[in-house]
């Protein structure tokens, strides 16, 4: 079966910027893009309203992804462009449509005032449960976003992409997330950087802060073994510019600074199937809802 990237629309805003976000990456990608709407039958109190009637509904919700479709095959001619119209929770319909796609992209509303996600409940519940990479989108962003600015400071998207950023658990990394980062990188001829956050063990906590050469010796071991995670990765992509960063404090804190330079931010989500079910760990739910650039979730054992 071959793969497409996959965007979920609804006709929000966030839905229409999650859609050309995903064809983009279809592009780069080199694979076909899916447009899916999921369509929620009505009750049939309201299905037999004059105005509200299931076929009604339907016909409306039929428009969603076709014309949405049209517009992206203007916007980006040559790509290989199909719609679907599934029907059922929209969650469980979306889940559905991950599995058979490189990654599901959906949109997000910006929080207003402040940057940042406000994530939906499906949106969280879709995150938490996909078992193929997820693609968070803010309803304002545009192409231009995840590229440099040009020579008199005025956003470009034919400038080069920013960097990609990677957040890593250096005690627990995993690969897939890994190369998910780097690949992302390749495709946009970008740099990546690997952010690491750390936080001394309950026992050093106490003395840290007067401590200064025991805060010191902390932060070598850490830098030391961030970069043994990295060297192979270096080795296979001898062509991506990296550069590592730990830093002492809130992991998601510092993703988050970083996001306001980046093309893309990479987290991980850890696959749970056991009896407390699946969920998004603290970092990954703190970058899904202040990261500035477009969030990917790597789900991961």
């Amino acid at each position: 079966m071959v793969r497409t990237v996959t965007a979920g629309l609804d006709g929000s805003r966030e839905s229409r910027a999650a859609a050309e976000w995903a064809a983009r990456e279809a592009g780069l990608l080199d694979v076909p893009l899916r447009l899916v709407h999921v369509w929620e039958p009505v009750p049939d109190p309201i299905a037999q309203a004059p105005l509200l009637g299931a076929e009604t509904q339907q016909h409306w919700t039929e428009r969603i992804p076709r014309e949405a479709a049209e517009g992206v095959r203007l916007r980006h001619p040559g790509l290989d462009v199909s719609t679907g119209q599934l029907s059922g929770r929209p969650a469980d319909e979306l889940l559905s449509a991950a599995k058979d796609a490189e990654l599901l992209v959906l949109g997000s509303r910006g929080l207003s005032g402040i940057g940042g996600f406000m994530v939906g409940s499906v949106g969280l519940s879709v995150v938490a449960h996909a078992e193929r990479p997820v693609v968070l989108v803010r309803a304002d962003q545009q192409a231009a976003d995840e590229h440099e600015t040009d020579p008199v400071g005025i956003p470009s998207a034919a400038t080069p992409f920013r960097p990609v950023v990677l957040g890593l658990d250096i005690e627990s990394p995993d690969e897939e997330l890994i190369a998910f980062a780097f690949a992302a990188a390749v495709r946009r001829g970008t740099s990546l950087r690997v952010v690491h956050g750390w936080n001394p063990p309950p026992y050093y906590a106490y003395g840290l802060a007067v401590d200064l050469e025991l805060h010191d010796e902390l932060a070598r071991r850490e830098i030391a073994a961030l970069a043994e995670v990295v060297v192979p990765w270096r080795k296979k992509f001898p062509d991506t510019e990296v550069t590592e960063e730990s830093r002492y404090g809130t992991p998601a804190n510092h993703l988050v600074d970083a996001s306001r330079e980046a093309s893309l931010v990479v987290v991980g989500r850890r696959i749970r199937r056991g009896a407390l079910g699946a969920h998004i760990g603290p970092v990954t739910h703190a970058v899904l809802h202040h990261s500035i650039a477009p969030v990917a979730v790597v789900p991961h054992n």
